[in-house]
C-alpha cells in the first residue's frame, strides 16, 4: 500500500491545521458580481440579501472583508 500526496495538498492541510486557509486570496469577481459588492458596500442591498448572495458566492464575503480592512 502506499499513499501518495502532492505538494499543493499537502501545503493546503498544513494552513488549515495552523488555521490560516480562511486568509487565502479570494478569486478575482466578473463584472455582476463586482457592482454587486458596490451596492453593497454603498448600503443598497439589505442584510438578508446579501447573507443570499454570500452562500451562493462565499468570495464575495471575502472582498468584502479586505476592502474593510484596507478602509
Amino acid at each position: 500500500m502506499s499513499i501518495h500526496f502532492t505538494v499543493s495538498g499537502l501545503t493546503r492541510n498544513l494552513f488549515h491545521s495552523l488555521g490560516l486557509d480562511h486568509e487565502r486570496a479570494p478569486r478575482a469577481l466578473d463584472p455582476e458580481q463586482s457592482l454587486l459588492l458596490e451596492c453593497y458596500l454603498a448600503g443598497q442591498i439589505p442584510e438578508s440579501a446579501w447573507a443570499d448572495y454570500v452562500f451562493e458566492t462565499p468570495d464575495l464575503q471575502r472582498h468584502v472583508d479586505i476592502r474593510r480592512r484596507h478602509n
